[in-house]
């Protein structure tokens, strides 16, 4: 997913959400409120969890009174369920391509600022535990320093007084809809980032829509591209994955004439939650078999439409038989390009060989054979 409008002008000065853009909060506030509405014999429901994206706290808390039919008061929800948040805030981790974004920035000299709805305290409390955040950031407005929190566009332009520059030099990376909307209101650029799956339609109104923070391009609102992209692949911490090999959907061999490798998908949530959907590669490790180049996809695969999120490995090699059951060890180096749909069922599986040549080839470059050699890949 990454849609585009055509290049309009060129920015200096860039203002990052926190939730859901920055830090992996949804996980957080989804198992806190499932522990909380179990006391009430209430069961935490998705749909209200999309609801509540880039609310600010009273009006999450509203959401979730209304939508439950909680016998409480604002004030006493809140006065509940901060400090089971406040305890969480240290497990919360970076999205996939935070770290890589904050640093390239900083380390390019390009002014930053931090604009969320959350109180300016919880926002300092969170990157607190993140190295290096505090200081990359010439200015933090939180949703209490402003009267109107988004989609008004006050947050922003707050953003942009202090740092002492005018709306339209600013970038906006948001991943909510009323996050985009204040950014576009305040008459800045604005690349949306969705934290909701499946959503991205709802989002035509940004300047550009991207699968996750992998997928930025700073180059093409005229600040400094990332240059760690090696013949179109990126390095990414090394992601460890292992379980038995199981029965996928019938569609690998049968449909696409592709075999996967299939994990399952309940094994492996707190991944799944943690990374964002897209083309990875790297090697895979069979206890009686040994080590191959792989190729994979972790999302929905739109064009199938999957109901869940699911990890779907190709082994580079011919195989004469099956070999489910067997434990598979996987280990991910890098990353090709977001998740995407696809006009016919030609097309994806042209784009799936081409991955595989893409994989193939990368996993010969010094930086990710070294992986091969890994104890973790070794066999039984």
């Amino acid at each position: 997913m990454a849609l585009s409008k055509p290049f309009s002008r060129m920015v200096s000065h860039v203002i990052l959400d926190l939730d859901g853009t920055l830090l992996n909060t949804d996980g957080i506030v989804n198992d806190i409120l499932k522990r909380f509405l179990l006391k009430y014999n209430k069961q935490w429901n998705a749909k209200v969890a999309h609801k509540i994206v880039g609310k600010t706290p009273v009006e999450a808390a509203t959401i979730v009174l209304e939508d439950y039919a909680l016998p409480l008061s604002i004030e006493e929800l809140m006065t509940t369920i901060t400090p089971m948040f406040s305890d969480q805030w240290c497990n919360i981790k970076a999205l996939p391509g935070a770290n890589r974004l904050i640093k390239h920035l900083s380390s390019n000299g390009v002014p930053m600022a931090l604009a969320s709805n959350s109180p300016k305290p919880n926002i300092e409390a969170k990157i607190s535990y993140h190295h290096g955040w505090k200081e990359s950031f010439s200015a933090i407005v939180g949703g209490d320093e402003v009267v109107n929190g988004k989609p008004s566009p006050e947050i922003f332009l707050e953003a942009a007084k202090r740092m002492h520059t005018e709306p339209s030099n600013c970038l906006v990376i948001e991943d909510s809809l009323p996050g985009v909307m204040a950014a576009k209101n305040a008459g800045m650029i604005v690349v949306a980032v969705p934290s909701i799956p499946k959503q991205a339609d709802r989002y035509s109104f940004a300047d550009e829509v991207i699968n996750s923070l992998l997928d930025l391009h700073p180059e093409k609102w005229g600040l400094p591209p990332f240059t760690d992209w090696i013949e179109n692949t990126l390095p990414i911490e090394p992601l460890y994955i292992r379980g038995p090999v199981i029965k996928g959907f019938g569609r690998g061999s049968k449909v696409l004439g592709i075999p996967t490798a299939n994990l399952a998908a309940h094994d492996f949530s707190d991944v799944l939650s943690e990374h964002t959907s897209g083309v990875y590669f790297g090697w895979a490790g069979l206890s009686t078999r040994g080590i191959f180049k792989m190729v994979m996809s972790v999302g929905w695969n739109p064009y199938f439409d999957n109901t869940e999120k699911t990890i779907e490995p190709w082994l580079l090699h011919e195989f004469n038989e099956d070999f489910y059951g067997e434990e598979l060890r996987l280990l991910v180096v890098g990353y090709i390009r977001p998740e995407a749909n696809f006009p016919s069922l030609e097309s994806l599986i042209a784009r799936i060989h081409e991955d595989g040549k893409i994989a193939e080839k990368s996993l010969d470059l010094p930086i990710y054979a070294a992986y091969k050699d890994s104890p973790y890949l070794a066999t039984a």
